[in-house]
């Protein structure tokens, strides 16, 4: 976890393929407050693409990306 984000939710996304993991998190992000923010954990490299996209047409922000082997970690805040 970053130390300079305070993370609400957490979503193990995966394993999933595309376009699974921004399927969950656009439900997923619902499940929070305004200004809250999802850690979503995914290894589906399309997710570099597809999350900032999701984030822009949803009015979403993504703070910061994280990548670690495989495992891809962004940390989307709830703008809407």
């Amino acid at each position: 976890m970053s130390a300079d984000i305070k993370v609400d939710k957490i979503m193990d996304l995966k394993g999933m393929p595309c376009p699974m993991p921004v399927v969950k998190v656009s439900k997923g992000i619902k499940e929070v407050a305004i200004g809250q923010v999802i850690e979503a954990h995914t290894t589906d490299p399309g997710a570099l693409a597809d999350f900032p996209a999701w984030a822009r047409t949803s009015g979403n922000e993504i703070l910061k990306t994280d990548q670690t082997g495989d495992v891809i970690k962004f940390y989307i805040k709830r703008k809407v």
